[in-house]
C-alpha cells in the first residue's frame, strides 16, 4: 500500500474494481445468454414430449435443472456486480475529496433543526457543502447520527485522545473502509437506531414456556395422526385427525392477533438487521490495538456468542416463520395432488407460524439489550472510519494537542478552512490564551473576517471530535463553543435579527458557568442597533465574557469598536485584514495583520458593482 500518496493508492483501486466491473458484467451477460438458450431448449423438448411424445418426460429435468443452477450462479454474480459498483464509486469519492470536487456527490445529512445549536447553522456543520458531507462515510444512520452528535458537541480530553488513537489506527485501514461502505450493496436496507432500539426493548407480546409445550405436543398430535391417516386410513385415524386439527385451530386462534403483530415488525425490521449482521460480522475479523476500537470490539461479545450468530438465528428464524407462505405451502401443495382429502392440513400452520413467533418473541427478549449496544458499536465504527479516511485522504493535516490547562487555550499556526480548498485558502495563525484573550478583527467588507471566525471554529469542532485539523500545528484547550455568524430575523417567532443577537450572546454567556470555558465568535457584534448603544454594548459583551475566563475573536467594519480592544489590553488586541484597489478593482490578500484597518472599501464595492456614488 502507498502510505504516502493517498491519490496513487485510491487510483489504483479504482481501477482494479473498474476491471471487476467490466469481468462480472461479461460473466453476467453470457450466464444470461446461456440461461435463454436453456429456457429455449426447455419449450422445445416439452413441445416434443407433450405433443410428439419423442422421449421420456424425465429428459426435461435436464434443462430445468441447468437454468436453476444458473439463476443461482447469475444471482451471485448480479450481487458481486452491484458490490464492485459501489466500491467505484466509494474511490471515485475519495478522489473526489481530495481534489476538493465533493460538494454534492453525496446526500447530505437533513440541517439540524435546532435553531438554538450554539455554532451548528454559524460553522456550517451540515447540510449542502458543509463540514458533515465531507466526513460522512456512514453506511447508516447509526454511523450518521453518531458523527453528527460529535460534531455538534465537545468530547472531554480523554475521550478525543482515545478517538485520536483510534483514528490514527484505523487511518490506512482502507480495505475495511470500503467493505463498510459495500456491505449490503443494491439493498434498500437502513439502519435506523432509533426504530431499531424501540423494537428491541419493547415489552414481547408472546412469551411462556407452557403455551411453546403445549404447541409441541399439539403439533406431535397432529403430524401423528397425519400419519395414520395416510398409513391404515381407517375412521378412528380420521377422527384423530380432525381432533388434532380443532386443537391446533384453536390454539393459532388464540394467539393469531399477536403472531401477526410479530410477524409485521420481524419484516419491517429483518432488512435492517440483516445488514446490522454483515457488518458486525466483518468487524469481529479486525484484531485492534488502540483502547478505543478494543473497547468498542470487547462490547460485542459481552454476553457470550459473538453477535453476528445471534443474529443468524435471528434471520433463520423469521425465514422459517416465511415458510408458511412458501417451501412449506407448496409441499402440502404436491401432498394434495396424490391425496385431495387431506387438503384440510394447511389450517395447521396456524400452529407453525405461532410457534416461529413465540421462539422470535424469546429471540428478542434474550438478545433486545444487546442490539442498542451492537447498534451503538456500529456507529462509533463508522464516525471513527469517516475521520481515518480524512486523515488518509489529508496526510498533512495533524492531530491537535488537547492540553489539559486551567486557562482557556487557542494556539494555532497556518490554521486553514478545511471546506476552502486548500488551492485557494489563504493560512492565518491565531493565538488565544491568557493574554490575549480577545482578538477583534476590524476591515472591510469581504476581507476574511467572517471566514476568519469560521476557520478558528471549524477547527475546534474537528479537534475536539477527535478529528485531524487544518492547520500546520494546533494547541487547545477543551472549550464550549458559541458563535453568532449566521443569526437572523425570524418571522415565524416575531423576532427581529438584534434580538436573536442578544439572546444569543445571553446563551454564551451563560457558557462560562459550565464544565468548560467557552469559546466566542462573534460577526458584527451588535450591529443591528445605532453606533453608540453598539459601542457601549460590544464593549460590556467581551468585557464580561473575558473576565468570566472566555476567549474568543469579535469582527466589526466600524473603526469606533477597536477601540474595545485598546480599553481591555493587554487581555485583547487589534487585527486587520487589508484590501487594495487594482485596476478598479478590489482586490483581498485574506492576511491577517496587527492592529486596525486605516480604510473601508464600501464606496468601491458600490461602484464596482455599478451604482453612483
Amino acid at each position: 500500500m502507498n502510505h504516502e500518496d493517498p491519490r496513487l493508492e485510491y487510483g489504483r483501486r479504482l481501477e482494479a474494481r473498474v476491471g471487476e466491473v467490466r469481468r462480472y458484467e461479461q460473466t453476467s451477460r453470457r450466464i444470461a445468454a446461456a440461461r435463454l438458450a436453456l429456457a429455449i431448449a426447455l419449450l422445445i423438448m416439452a413441445w416434443l414430449v407433450l405433443l410428439r411424445g419423442a422421449f421420456s418426460g424425465w429428459w426435461l429435468m435436464v434443462p430445468a435443472a441447468g437454468f436453476i443452477v444458473l439463476a443461482l450462479v447469475h444471482t451471485r454474480i448480479d450481487a458481486g456486480l452491484l458490490r464492485a459498483r459501489v466500491a467505484v464509486r466509494f474511490y471515485e469519492d475519495g478522489l473526489a475529496r481530495i481534489e476538493d470536487r465533493w460538494i454534492g456527490r453525496r446526500p447530505a445529512k437533513e440541517p439540524m433543526r435546532d435553531e438554538s445549536h450554539l455554532y451548528a447553522a454559524d460553522l456550517d456543520l451540515f447540510g449542502e457543502a458543509s463540514l458533515f458531507e465531507l466526513l460522512s462515510t456512514a453506511r447508516t444512520r447509526s454511523g450518521e447520527e453518531t458523527l453528527a452528535d460529535w460534531l455538534a458537541a465537545p468530547a472531554d480530553r480523554s475521550e478525543i485522545l482515545a478517538r485520536q488513537q483510534a483514528v490514527e489506527e484505523l487511518r490506512f485501514g482502507i480495505d475495511l473502509r470500503e467493505d463498510l461502505a459495500t456491505l449490503g450493496a443494491g439493498s434498500r436496507a437502513t439502519l435506523h437506531p432509533d426504530r431499531v432500539r424501540t423494537w428491541a426493548a419493547a415489552p414481547t407480546v408472546l412469551e411462556g414456556r407452557v403455551p411453546r409445550i403445549l404447541g409441541l405436543i399439539i403439533a406431535a398430535s397432529l403430524w401423528t395422526a397425519l400419519g395414520a391417516v395416510l398409513s391404515i386410513g381407517s375412521s378412528s385415524a380420521w377422527l384423530f385427525l380432525y381432533g388434532a386439527l380443532v386443537m391446533a385451530g384453536g390454539f393459532g386462534a388464540f394467539y393469531r392477533r399477536r403472531v401477526r403483530s410479530v410477524a409485521a415488525s420481524v419484516d419491517e425490521q429483518r432488512s435492517a438487521l440483516g445488514l446490522l449482521s454483515r457488518i458486525l460480522t466483518r468487524l469481529e475479523q479486525e484484531k485492534f490495538g488502540s483502547d478505543k476500537l478494543v473497547a468498542i470490539r470487547s462490547s460485542l461479545d459481552a454476553d457470550g456468542l459473538p453477535p453476528s450468530r445471534q443474529l443468524a438465528r435471528f434471520a433463520r428464524l423469521a425465514d422459517m416463520l416465511d415458510w408458511r407462505r412458501g417451501e412449506m405451502v407448496l409441499v402440502l401443495l404436491i401432498l394434495a395432488m396424490f391425496r385431495p382429502d387431506v387438503l384440510v392440513l394447511p389450517f395447521s400452520f396456524l400452529l407453525w407460524s405461532t410457534q416461529m413467533a413465540f421462539a422470535l418473541e424469546d429471540w428478542r427478549k434474550t438478545c433486545g439489550t444487546a442490539i442498542g449496544r451492537w447498534v451503538g458499536a456500529v456507529g462509533e465504527l463508522e464516525a471513527l472510519s469517516a475521520f481515518a479516511g480524512y486523515a488518509y485522504e489529508h496526510p498533512s493535516d495533524p492531530f491537535p494537542e488537547i492540553v489539559d490547562e486551567e486557562v482557556a487555550t487557542f494556539d494555532a499556526e497556518d490554521l486553514g478552512h478545511p471546506l476552502i480548498p486548500s488551492s485557494q485558502g489563504v493560512r492565518n495563525s491565531v493565538r488565544l490564551g491568557d493574554k490575549p484573550q480577545l482578538v477583534v478583527v476590524s476591515g472591510s467588507n469581504m476581507s476574511g473576517k467572517s471566514t476568519l471566525l469560521r476557520t478558528v471554529g471549524v477547527n475546534v469542532v474537528m479537534a475536539l471530535a477527535g478529528a485531524p485539523v487544518r492547520a500546520r500545528r494546533l494547541r487547545l484547550s477543551v472549550v464550549a463553543i458559541g458563535a453568532t455568524l449566521r443569526i437572523q430575523d425570524s418571522l415565524q417567532a416575531g423576532a427581529s435579527r438584534f434580538y436573536n443577537e442578544i439572546r444569543r450572546i445571553r446563551q454564551i454567556m451563560d457558557l462560562t458557568a459550565g464544565e468548560h470555558p467557552a469559546l466566542f465568535l462573534l460577526d458584527e457584534v451588535l450591529h443591528g442597533t445605532n453606533s453608540h448603544d453598539r459601542a457601549v454594548g460590544a464593549e460590556a459583551i467581551v468585557r464580561g465574557l473575558i473576565d468570566r475566563g472566555a476567549i474568543g475573536l469579535a469582527t466589526t467594519h466600524d473603526l469606533a469598536l477597536a477601540d474595545v480592544a485598546d480599553k481591555l489590553a493587554p487581555r485583547a488586541v487589534n487585527v486587520h485584514f487589508e484590501d487594495d484597489i487594482r485596476e478598479g478593482k478590489v482586490v483581498f490578500d485574506y492576511k491577517m495583520k496587527a492592529g486596525v484597518v486605516s480604510k473601508s472599501n464600501a464606496l468601491e464595492l458600490m461602484r464596482a458593482v455599478g451604482l453612483e456614488v
